[in-house]
């Protein structure tokens, strides 16, 4: 059995094959840490046309999901501790720390919406999880599904060659990740800093967690305050 199980209600289906079946996601499938699924939402339909959409009450532009379809197809994969979680802009925004709350479930469904939305007693009756991968709208909720599995998957214990390496990375400590270089030493004319070659460890990482916090500054500077709160508090 897979330490976590992610079963994916989607009406494009096929659009998963691609990325779940090449590199990190796909090891982690092969070695049984994460049990990937994809459910045809059309499936729990009763209509010929199998509809998942209607006109939206009170008018407006585009078509809504319809809540049937969408509550047959969770319950009949719900179990007693799984999540269900929606993709969409208007949910809390997706970050390193969502992230590894995830890695604590067993069980993830995820709803990928399309069209203009999906009907609020979606929301309501199943208690999903409403999440965004930022502040800009995707033609549905497969794309971002794709991401939030990905950034999961990643942190499960065994799944990357180097369990550092989801330490080390961008925002594991509310930091930006300090700059790497590989050989060669000098590449037209651009040398990788001394220090790096001095093999004295200590320096090492007293510079990489300055070039950390300095990159943060510069770029994302939101984030330099909730990590000297941070490391002010690991310290007390």
């Amino acid at each position: 059995m897979s330490d976590l199980r992610i079963d994916i209600i989607t009406i494009f289906p096929q659009v998963f094959f691609g990325p779940f079946a090449e590199s990190v996601i796909a090891r982690a499938v092969k070695k049984n840490i994460v049990e990937i699924n994809t459910v045809n939402l059309r499936d729990f339909t009763h209509d010929k046309h199998r509809s998942v959409d209607d006109k939206p009450y009170g008018g407006g532009p585009g078509m809504l999901m319809k809540p049937e379809p969408i509550f047959e197809a969770v319950e009949s994969l719900r179990t007693a501790g799984s999540c269900v979680i929606l993709p969409g802009p208007g949910g809390e925004v997706f970050t390193q720390k969502t992230a590894r709350e995830l890695t604590k479930v067993n069980h993830l469904i995820f709803l990928c919406g399309h069209y203009e939305g999906i009907d609020e007693r979606v929301r309501e009756g199943l208690a999903a999880r409403e999440i965004s991968i930022g502040d800009y709208v995707l033609t549905n909720g497969n794309l971002a599904a794709m991401v939030v599995v990905d950034a999961v998957v990643r942190l499960l214990p065994g799944v990357l060659g180097s369990e550092e390496s989801g330490v080390t990375e961008s925002f594991s400590e509310d930091l930006l990740e300090y700059p790497q270089y590989t050989r060669p030493e000098v590449f037209r004319g651009m040398k990788v800093p001394d220090v790096l070659l001095s093999g004295n460890h200590g320096e090492i990482e007293i510079w990489r967690r300055k070039q950390a916090v300095e990159k943060t500054k510069k770029v994302r500077p939101d984030l330099i305050r909730p990590a000297i709160k941070k490391k002010t508090e690991e310290r007390d």
